[in-house]
């Protein structure tokens, strides 16, 4: 979905197809700000699926961009290509009990296990540590959606957002003449049904996803 599809869609809901009371360049800007809105909402609506490489030791960081780690799945060698065993998550504390000395321990390529807490979302461990010439592995991460450079830009979400989109961009148009009251309670509706479809959302993804023991 482009931009422009939204912009338009949103311009024709305020009764401003001309964009006098709002520009495009300003709908773009709420555009923008809805998507990150949504990454809040819902880290896998900006997704990502990539082979990177680590660092020696074993405290990761996400790459530039990542909010939130969702998975790490298996080795991809040293040059990222070539695809190894698979990644087991583990507690940290059942780790710090049964390997004290994890941290420093030899180091080796292939990792057996990762750690992860929400509390940190942007950094992980792994297990062995990492050598000094580390190797990849792939992950999968929340990102922060690419803004839209102009109008003919594809939105950085899934275009099922559109429409969870679209109810953001116009609750922020409407809050700007929020002074008004009829405009204030337009905004404050808006919003809700833009919160409404991404709890619905949630909620649906849970309904189907997979099963675990499924056939």
């Amino acid at each position: 979905m482009l931009a422009s599809e939204l912009i338009t869609s949103v311009s024709t809901t305020l009764q401003d197809s001309g964009n006098v009371r709002w520009s495009t360049a300003e709908l773009l800007i709420y555009l923008n700000q809805g998507q990150k809105e949504i990454a809040a909402f819902k880290p896998n609506a900006s997704i990502t699926n990539a082979a990177v490489q680590l660092v020696a030791g074993t405290k990761q960081s996400l790459p530039s961009g990542g909010l939130i780690l969702i998975d790490v799945v298996r080795n991809m060698g040293a040059a990222g290509t070539t695809a190894g065993n698979a990644i087991r998550i583990v507690s940290r504390g059942i780790l710090d009990i049964q390997v004290p000395n994890w941290h420093s321990a030899t180091a080796s390529g292939v990792v057996k296990h990762f750690m992860y807490t929400p509390l940190d979302p942007k950094r992980f461990y792994v297990y062995p540590p990492q050598p000094a010439s580390p190797h990849y592995v792939e992950i999968i991460y929340g990102k922060t959606p690419t803004d839209c450079a102009s109008t003919s830009s594809a939105i950085d979400v899934d275009d099922i957002y559109g429409p969870a989109l679209h109810n953001y961009m116009v609750y922020r148009a409407y809050s700007k003449d929020a002074e008004v009251a009829a405009n204030a309670q337009l905004a404050s509706s808006y919003y809700s049904a833009f919160t409404q479809q991404m709890l619905g959302k949630a909620q649906g993804e849970q309904v189907a996803a997979p099963v675990k023991g499924a056939a």
